[in-house]
């Protein structure tokens, strides 16, 4: 038998918030609105609080439990979590993931159709409860209502990065419902590809629909107000300047 050095007790009275692996690119199936599942990649952070009479924690045992995954779901979750709380004796149990989901866009006037990619979070904690955070940032265009209003002829725009964060929906919020209600925000789409028809049409679109990063940060808050399944929400807007030598952001919360 061979010593357990993690195991042994510490005398310095310091318990630790959190204690584990990050940086772990492992495979993950999540579910997809059209085509019902959807493989990609995820990087994973995984910890334990650890007691302050434990010098330390079995890191194997983060990577057995994401080794036994299936589809992405918040029971398996929680599942992980609790296996976490179990093994290592922990009162607290954290997981986050970073991974990109793509979605498929049509063009306005050609109908081409093109995948786009948004960069999602998930954050899920589990003390005596279960908390999970959903976390998508979807790129969409914004054209500066000021610039339109004082210019002759056009106005600046630009690509802008609406994030929205949801807490313990009250059941299955789909990604892409989170990114169409991003784009409710906009000044127009973002897509992959667009034959020159499509580019007209987005940028007439666009120049139609002006919006500061307040306009769209509070349109996007009024559709998320209407849907039931949400409590807990942020959204934040962040615009790359295209004029300017910084970015635009505007954020707003509902407790």
């Amino acid at each position: 038998m061979l010593k357990d050095v993690q195991g042994q007790a510490d005398n310095r009275q310091m318990p630790l918030k959190h204690v584990g692996i990050k940086n772990l690119r492992w495979p993950i199936v999540v579910k997809d609105r059209a085509k019902g599942e959807q493989h990609t990649v995820a990087d994973f952070t995984l910890a334990v609080d650890l007691p302050q009479d434990v010098r330390g924690t079995h890191m194997s045992r983060f990577v057995a439990s994401v080794r036994t995954m299936g589809i992405i779901h918040p029971s398996g979750l929680e599942s992980i979590l609790d296996d976490l709380k179990e093994k290592l004796q922990a009162k607290k149990a954290m997981l986050e993931m970073d991974f990109p989901y793509f979605i498929e866009k049509t063009a306005p006037v050609s109908g081409e159709k093109a995948l786009l990619d948004l960069n999602c979070h998930y954050r899920a904690e589990k003390d005596d409860k279960f908390s999970l955070y959903i976390c998508v940032e979807v790129p969409i265009h914004t054209l500066c209502p000021c610039s339109k209003e004082i210019s002759t002829n056009g106005a600046h725009n630009q690509r802008a990065i609406a994030k929205l964060e949801i807490k313990n929906a009250h059941s299955m919020v789909w990604l892409e419902e989170l990114a169409e209600m991003a784009e409710k925000g906009a000044s127009a789409p973002i897509y992959s590809l667009l034959k020159r028809p499509d580019e007209k049409y987005v940028t007439e679109q666009a120049y139609a629909t002006p919006r500061f990063v307040e306009d769209a940060v509070r349109e996007i808050a009024l559709v998320m107000a209407k849907d039931k399944r949400l409590g807990w929400y942020r959204v934040t807007v962040e615009s790359m300047e295209s004029i300017h030598n910084h970015n635009a952001f505007a954020c707003v919360e509902r407790d």
